[in-house]
């Protein structure tokens, strides 16, 4: 009848708007979880060393509130209401993450006061988790209206999309109070209408609160930090400015001739030790506002390389420098990862220096990997040598801190040079380590001896040069397992028995499995390509690009029986355990990055072949699907195991993660549940 829809009409109808609805939820949750990363680490005084704990947070949020969308009742209004209060508190009552002891090796100056790093992190954690949890029960619900392969299907284009929106705002350094208008719109729009103006007010408050800190004077935002620019005035040195990045001191800008006659005397050490013919090339790693580099030429420096990985430290030392290094035509400034720039130049130089180089932020996806951890390596140090003239002088110098790290460096630049360095120990715990590709070319004050057992060089496959290696610290102990205890207590008080969801274990270990495996992926193309902002949202983004691509293939194609996959991913497992990730660093650019992608992503496709094929079988796909993401608060905690195994022998226990969910995953007549 004219005027009237057909049934089936009507059923697409709906589809389409549920289809809409489940990627307008998936696209906010994971700009959501980008969002309180970057602003909870910026915010929350070393938090940034922390943030793995706000993605496990995230994921109790997004898994229970898979299991709140079986029910009468929504979160969605609570949550909202909590973001803009918890933005409000740390905004008004500043917090820190306070630590004790050498197990965990902050680069600040700071003195925190404030309830112990056991307590600071679970309640973040569980917090985070009440926030996500609400546009998951949107998604949730939108999940138990389509089949369980469509679902997931179009979840994984919402992700794509948030990701990509998050992705362009750090590529144009937006301020936080436009994250804040995108995440309060989009709550009001998933909003149930008799919520609707409750959520409006709290979007409304967020954004007030997120305004006034991006009005802030000298506020502004990098792809890693909030920075936050200020000036003082000293008797010796006149107008300096200084640079706080998430709410540390991070840098001083001032004249180089002040610099130099500072009392550390760590800025003039290098060349005092240096017996150079010239400084025709100078690279510095380290960059940052360009104090070194204005040093480096009022030295006499020919050229040099300026590297630095944040862009908008690089600008404000351009713009504010009184010595305006970076205007100096003998200069050459490249935004880059120290590493990646290290692998891929064949200059040589007369003086190379590590300057600086502390980041105050981890790799995203990677917990123990810090923006410098793979420029302090064995090989890296080898790569510095090998960049070197015969003539050649390489330094590296900061507030180490602790007497057993500079033996560490110094024992690791001897390994590289084949003879020890020269330390020099300065004020405020601070080392300068310089070392000759000859030496005849240095001049040591003293013959550096070390003060105890010195520390193994950190390795590419194990870039921990904060640990000391030994048991992991209790501290992450005790945090993990708080963890574990409030995610348990979370499912049973929202998903019932655990024993009503033993048909869904199976997935439980897949997402352990797959954080676990992410989180390698994430560490090899650091490695490989620099640990740049660019490249974690590449990597973040490829991979759900394969788990699309493994969805779409279950849905359109006929794929083979659940052994013969089981069988494939232990293959391309033992595949990537063989290949060594360094083995491709002397590579040109696009054959290692072709190499590293099939090596990288085959387990991550044929892992999820497998996942597609049992999700697609699943009678409930709301609670598989929460299962399936609390296992990867499991492969989160796991992950701290690479401190004593490394990042390569992390397979090994994603071999056998899948191997228990292979082993429980259901029969029915003998055979696997699929499709």
């Amino acid at each position: 009848m004219p005027g009237h829809l057909s049934p089936e009409a009507v059923a697409g109808h709906s589809d389409r708007a549920v289809v809409i609805r489940l990627v307008l939820g998936s696209s906010l949750l994971l700009f959501l979880e980008l969002a309180l990363i970057r602003w909870l680490g910026s915010s929350v005084v070393h938090l940034s060393y922390f943030t793995n704990f706000v993605l496990l947070g995230s994921f109790l949020g997004i898994g229970t509130g898979f299991l709140i969308s079986q029910k009468s009742y929504s979160i969605l209004p609570l949550s909202s209401g909590l973001l803009t209060l918890l933005v409000i508190a740390v905004h008004v009552f500043p917090v820190s993450v306070r630590g004790t002891g050498n197990a965990i090796l902050y680069f600040s100056a700071l003195r925190t006061s404030g309830p112990p790093i056991w307590i600071v992190l679970p309640a973040i954690f569980v917090i985070v988790a009440v926030v996500t949890a609400g546009p998951a029960e949107v998604a949730g619900r939108c999940f138990g209206q389509l089949e369980p392969l469509t679902s997931y299907r179009w979840d994984l284009v919402g992700s794509l999309i948030g990701i990509g929106a998050f992705t362009l705002l750090s590529f144009l350094r937006a301020p936080s109070v436009v994250w804040g208008a995108i995440v309060g719109v989009m709550l009001v729009v998933l909003s149930r209408p008799e919520f609707r103006l409750v959520t409006a007010i709290s979007g409304a408050g967020l954004i007030l609160v997120l305004l006034a800190e991006s009005n802030t004077l000298g506020v502004s935002w990098s792809p890693y930090y909030k920075v936050q620019t200020w000036e003082y005035r000293s008797w010796s040195a006149g107008t300096l400015a200084v640079i706080t990045v998430n709410g540390i001191p991070h840098q001083v800008m001032g004249p180089a001739a002040w610099k130099l006659t500072g009392s550390d005397g760590q800025y003039r050490k290098p060349y005092e030790r240096a017996v150079t013919r010239s400084l025709d090339n100078v690279l510095i790693i380290g960059a940052g506002s360009g104090s070194d580099v204005a040093i480096a030429l009022s030295k006499g420096a020919r050229h040099v390389d300026a590297v630095d990985i944040d862009p908008r430290i690089v600008q404000i030392g351009a713009e504010r420098n009184p010595d305006r290094p970076y205007s100096d035509p003998r200069v050459t400034v490249h935004i880059d990862d120290g590493r990646a720039f290290l692998q891929s130049s064949d200059a040589k130089y007369d003086m190379i220096l590590f300057a600086l180089p502390d980041s105050l932020a981890l790799v995203n996806g990677a917990s123990q990997i810090r923006l410098e951890s793979f420029l302090f390596t064995d090989r890296a140090m080898r790569t510095a040598y090998e960049h070197l003239k015969p003539s050649g002088v390489f330094a590296m110098y900061n507030y180490y801190r602790e007497t057993w790290l500079i033996d560490r460096l110094a024992g690791t630049a001897a390994a590289a040079f084949g003879h020890r360095p020269c330390v020099d120990q300065t004020a405020a715990h601070a080392a300068v380590i310089t070392v000759a590709v000859d030496p005849a070319y240095q001049r040591c004050a003293a013959r550096y001896t070390p003060a105890g057992d010195v520390t193994a060089p950190a390795t590419d496959d194990h870039p921990f040069l904060y640990y000391k290696q030994g048991a992991i610290p209790t501290i992450y102990l005790w945090t993990l397992a708080g963890i574990i205890l409030i995610s348990l207590l979370a499912v049973r008080l929202l998903g019932g028995s655990f024993r009503s969801m033993r048909p869904y274990l199976d997935l439980f270990f897949m997402g352990a499995a797959f954080l676990l495996l992410e989180t390698k992926n994430i560490a090899t193309f650091a490695l490989l390509f620099g640990t740049t902002w660019l490249v974690n949202a590449l990597v973040f983004g490829g991979v759900l690009l394969i788990v699309l691509a493994a969805v779409e293939t279950t849905r359109k194609f006929r794929t083979p029986p659940l052994p013969v996959v089981w069988g494939a991913i232990v293959a391309s497992l033992l595949l990537a355990y063989v290949i060594d990730p360094a083995w491709l660093l002397g590579w040109a650019f696009w054959p290692r990055l072709v190499i590293a992608s099939v090596i990288g992503f085959l387990p991550v496709y044929l892992a999820n072949i497998a996942f597609a094929k049992r999700f697609a079988a699943t009678d409930r796909a709301q609670p598989a699907f929460a299962i399936n993401l609390l296992g990867a608060i499991l492969g989160g905690c796991l992950e701290y195991g690479a401190l004593l195994t490394g990042y390569r022998n992390l397979l090994i226990v994603v071999g056998l993660l899948y191997l228990a969910a292979f082993v429980l995953t259901p029969r029915r007549g003998g055979a696997l549940v699929s499709v």
